[in-house]
């Protein structure tokens, strides 16, 4: 071996020891691909995140989160302080790729020592272990529901009484049965049919960043009912619309799962799409049954169309 590729060698070794060393953000890296929208998986992270904290007395705090493809938290727990990294990245609408990087703040040196490959420590069994169950938990989540894509689709223009809501996407459920005594009790009182009994969720707003939605839980009625006025209750007409489709099976609860899906498939299509959903549920959850064949329709508009 010539001096010249000797000194290369050298060079390149102490290279990567000043980037492992001193560069890298983590101490180690687990990845790992699942059969799920990114959005699915970042909300998977923070009821996760927040199940850790109640059965294992973690306080995780979020220190950086963008849009749904990346999530930077510190994890304290007595002593211990670790950074995690989560990286979603989209292979399809219904693939990703996780990537997690994680940190001991108080142990990064040693521990990047020995979490070189072969080199068995209990800081890379604890760390695997741990993303093993979050694996686990959002695999369980999935066989929960399925969704297919239908592609373009368009709607026409509705004619409903409606309440307008505010919440967490996770309590939009619980929200619309809140208010659905008093959607329905109006409608009653008043004597207006409800065309169908098949409700629909019209999105107004979302604040992906703050995980807010505010929308409008709707039943369709004749366009000429007169309006009776109500702190709660207004009428409005949904206009007909042009966009791409999903149909989700599965709780109410969840279906903004679709929407998930809906957004991976625009982005990697190059679709350009106005992120306010509109759901049709097509099932009463409240005559039961199994929950896989409680059907919804969601279109998310094209945006500028």
């Amino acid at each position: 071996m010539n001096n010249k590729l000797k000194w290369l060698l050298v060079v390149i070794f102490v290279s990567f020891l000043g980037w492992y060393f001193l560069l890298k953000q983590s101490d180690y890296s687990i990845s790992f691909k699942a059969n799920a929208a990114s959005g699915t998986i970042s909300q998977g992270i923070a009821e996760w995140t927040a199940s850790q904290s109640k059965d294992q007395n973690e306080i995780y705090t979020v220190l950086e989160k963008r849009n749904y493809d990346f999530i930077k938290h510190q994890m304290k727990k007595g002593n211990v302080k670790m950074e995690y990294i989560w990286e979603m990245n989209a292979l399809n609408d219904s693939m990703t790729n996780i990537t997690v990087g994680i940190k001991d703040l108080n142990n990064s040196f040693y521990n990047k020592i020995t979490a070189l490959p072969f080199f068995p420590s209990k800081f890379k069994t604890d760390q695997i272990e741990k993303i093993k169950s979050f694996k686990s938990g959002l695999e369980d989540h999935v066989n929960e529901f399925k969704i297919r894509i239908d592609g373009e689709a368009s709607t026409e223009e509705i004619y409903v009484a409606y309440v307008s809501i505010k919440s967490v996407m996770q309590e939009k459920a619980q929200s619309m049965i809140t208010y659905d005594p008093i959607i329905v009790g109006y409608l009653d009182k008043n004597k207006i049919k409800i065309i169908g009994f098949r409700p629909y969720l019209e999105v107004t707003n979302w604040d992906q960043d703050k995980e807010m939605v505010s929308f409008n839980y709707c039943f369709p009625i004749a366009k000429n009912t007169k309006y009776v006025p109500d702190a709660n209750v207004k009428f409005k007409t949904i206009p007909a619309m042009k966009g791409i489709q999903a149909t989700y099976f599965g709780n109410f609860r969840t279906s903004d799962r679709a929407w998930f899906t809906l957004l991976d498939y625009a982005k990697k299509n190059d679709v350009k799409l106005d992120t306010k959903p509109l759901e049709h549920f097509l099932d009463n959850p409240f005559l039961g049954g199994n929950e896989l064949e409680w059907k919804t329709e969601i279109i998310i508009p094209y945006a500028n169309k």
